[in-house]
């Protein structure tokens, strides 16, 4: 049996069942990666981290997308 692995993202407890970094998980969500802010474990994650980070059991991670207005 695979243990699952809890995280939260944006509030939200997900479960995966194989470790991944935070660029694939960005990519799983579909995000635009050009116009977001990671927050992993309550610190801003560089861009040149996300291909190396793996999520782990209980962390935590916030995106904040940038948006332009007027």
């Amino acid at each position: 049996m695979t243990k699952m692995i809890p995280f939260y993202l944006n509030g939200q407890k997900y479960l995966i069942q194989n470790s991944i970094t935070l660029a694939q998980l960005l990519n799983y969500f579909n995000y635009n990666t050009d116009l977001l802010v990671v927050e992993y474990n309550k610190f801003i994650c560089p861009k040149k981290d996300w291909h190396t980070l793996e999520i782990k059991e209980n962390n935590t991670i916030e995106i904040i997308s940038i948006v332009g207005g007027g």
